[in-house]
């Protein structure tokens, strides 16, 4: 068994490009499944998150119509309620790496608002990369590479392929337009490799430790990945 980082949010708002603030937080689907994969595979799990704050669930995507149905919106809500671990974070910027097997970061808006620019993360996630550990990053959590810089400000991630949510899926979601920028064009401008596909599609991309997802339907296929690298 080994010990799985959770690298979280601690926002539950987004601010806009007006300044208004959408409420958000962490995808639902995005922490359940992977949650769900690594507990059944019997690794012992630990969420992070900047202060040690206790995250939020984006409530849009409790919603039945972002679940395939309100079966599985029950359902997905019931892992989330029976994870203690998500009620005991540790502090992000008190995490040792050398604790951990490997490093999960699930998405929601949440990460565009905190984790982005946050030092403590892009210390971690430069760090994990480099060890050759398992590290997975999904939909808009690929966020927190923009905050992964080395001592000459390149970016850690620049020459990497990575998945990430798409320009084309914040359009059809309808925030494209509010948004003070988009993932997709802010990671290609840090020199990321993102490899698009289909809107909402599952789309898993594997470059050595790192694996990526572009959206909620790729976590439980990124997970798998994940399982795969930790053996």
């Amino acid at each position: 068994m080994s010990k799985i980082l959770f690298v979280m949010t601690g926002a539950d708002h987004w601010t806009l490009a007006d300044g208004t603030q959408h409420p958000t937080g962490f995808w639902a689907e995005e922490a359940a499944a992977p949650y769900e994969a690594f507990k059944a595979a019997g690794h012992e799990i630990v969420v992070a998150t900047p202060g040690g704050v206790v995250p939020t669930v984006d409530k849009s995507s409790l919603a039945a119509e972002a679940n395939g149905g309100q079966e599985n919106a029950d359902r997905i809500a019931g892992v989330l309620a029976a994870a203690t671990e998500l009620q005991n974070p540790v502090r992000l910027d008190e995490v040792n790496l050398d604790d951990y097997a490997a490093v999960f970061y699930p998405g929601g808006h949440g990460p565009m608002e905190d984790l982005a620019v946050d030092a403590d993360s892009g210390r971690l996630l430069t760090r994990a990369l480099e060890s050759g550990r398992p590290l997975g990053v999904v939909c808009h959590a690929p966020a927190a590479m923009l905050a992964a810089t080395g001592a000459d400000g390149s970016n850690t991630f620049a020459g990497r392929r990575v998945a990430a949510f798409t320009n084309a899926e914040e359009t059809q979601a309808g925030l494209a337009d509010k948004a003070k920028w988009l993932l997709q064009d802010r990671l290609t401008e840090a020199g990321v490799q993102v490899e698009v596909a289909e809107p909402w599609a599952p789309h898993v991309i594997v470059d050595g430790n790192l694996v990526t997802g572009q959206n909620p339907a790729s976590s439980a296929p990124l997970a798998a990945e994940l399982l795969k690298k930790l053996g």
